[in-house]
């Protein structure tokens, strides 16, 4: 059982794009392994994804046209109708069973799953999903203040142990068969996102070219192994939360194990010089940080900057495969619907945007 946290401390950097991705093209590859979604994020994006709510359309005298929002929401949304059940079944509705009895582990977690192929016909049937849900913000206070309670003495550490609870009831689940997990965080540090990556094995931290995506980075580091980067006033602060406090409690924390920069500009089939010189300054700042702490890395023998996977940017094809839940071995060249527009995918950039991604996968 291997579980991988898709997190950075920014936003807008293809999180939840990239965990579609390695969860579909994964379950694909590997049809006799059970690939887990855990959406740990409120707005609930990869779950949108794979349940195909975004958009639904209907063929009237030929035409396409979309219904309104009321009725696609009592009728057609997956999401609307997961979180309309009791007990919800989604993410929230499993935290707010252990909220209930918040040290006693559920051993029946199946309300709180479901198959994404039920609802979207394109995805393979080994892939289930703990949906996300937007009570997962207003869960939030009471979960944190539970983790505070004074007894049990290890309140903090089993309360943070939650959702390896729910991976560890899902692995028993899946019986003698192989279990992926991929967990889809928030760009915060909230308590839902130190859920998830305290259930995580390894850390898949996305990045877009950019000096705050740099910054972010380093905020990740800082946030969740206490190291500040060069910074003494940062890592000072950064050692007296988190970090400190999962290394006081014997609580285990994922390894960085690979860095995507996601969505680089090309020019002739290369990097644009403004995207290559922050990916390299991003590269510079990974392996400086390899050489002093190699014991965070996955793979401490070798270099940050050899495992960076980089993804060429490709707006339509993206659209394309979040608005309609098109998995990336589904998508076709060609022209496209989308919200009753046509949208073109060309061949050859389609070609080099499944290579990259493919290369990602392949390091999971």
């Amino acid at each position: 059982m291997t579980a991988y946290a898709f997190w950075n401390n920014k936003g807008g950097v293809g999180k939840s794009f990239l965990s579609f991705v390695a969860a579909t093209e994964y379950a694909r590859t590997y049809p006799d392994t059970d690939v887990y979604v855990i959406d740990l994020c409120p707005q609930a994006n990869v779950s949108e994804m794979l349940l195909l709510n975004s958009e639904i359309l209907i063929n009237t005298d030929d035409q396409m046209s979309l219904f309104s929002y009321d009725v696609v929401r009592e009728n057609f949304d997956p999401i609307h109708k997961l979180i309309g059940k009791t007990p919800r079944a989604t993410v929230a509705g499993y935290l707010e069973a252990r909220l209930n009895s918040p040290f006693r582990t559920i051993k029946d977690v199946s309300p709180y799953i479901c198959r994404p192929r039920d609802f979207n016909t394109k995805l393979p049937t080994n892939l289930l999903l703990v949906c996300g849900d937007y009570l997962l913000e207003i869960l939030s206070e009471a979960i944190r203040q539970t983790s505070q309670l004074a007894i049990p003495v290890d309140a903090w550490k089993q309360v943070l142990s939650w959702i390896k609870d729910l991976t560890a009831a899902l692995r028993k689940r899946s019986g003698n068969r192989d279990a992926l997990f991929i967990l889809d965080c928030n760009p915060s540090f909230a308590i839902y996102t130190q859920l998830a990556l305290a259930a995580a094995d390894n850390l898949v931290i996305p990045f877009t070219p950019d000096d705050s995506s740099r910054r972010a980075v380093e905020n990740v580091v800082a946030l969740l192994y206490g190291y500040g980067m060069g910074d003494p006033k940062i890592e000072t602060y950064a050692r007296i939360n988190f970090a400190n406090r999962a290394k006081d409690k014997e609580l285990d924390i994922p390894k960085l194990h690979t860095f995507v920069s996601n969505r680089i500009t090309l020019y002739d089939n290369k990097p644009s010089r403004a995207f290559e010189a922050v990916n390299e300054s991003i590269k510079a700042t990974l392996d400086e940080l390899h050489k002093k702490h190699r014991q965070i890395y996955a793979t401490p023998k070798t270099s940050p900057s050899e495992r960076l996977i980089e993804i060429p940017d490709y707006h339509s094809a993206c659209v394309v495969m979040t608005v309609k839940g098109v998995p990336l071995d589904n998508l076709q060249a060609g022209p496209n619907m989308v919200h009753g527009k046509q949208v073109q995918i060309n061949p050859d950039p389609l070609g080099k945007y499944r290579k990259a991604l493919t290369e990602f996968v392949n390091c999971l």
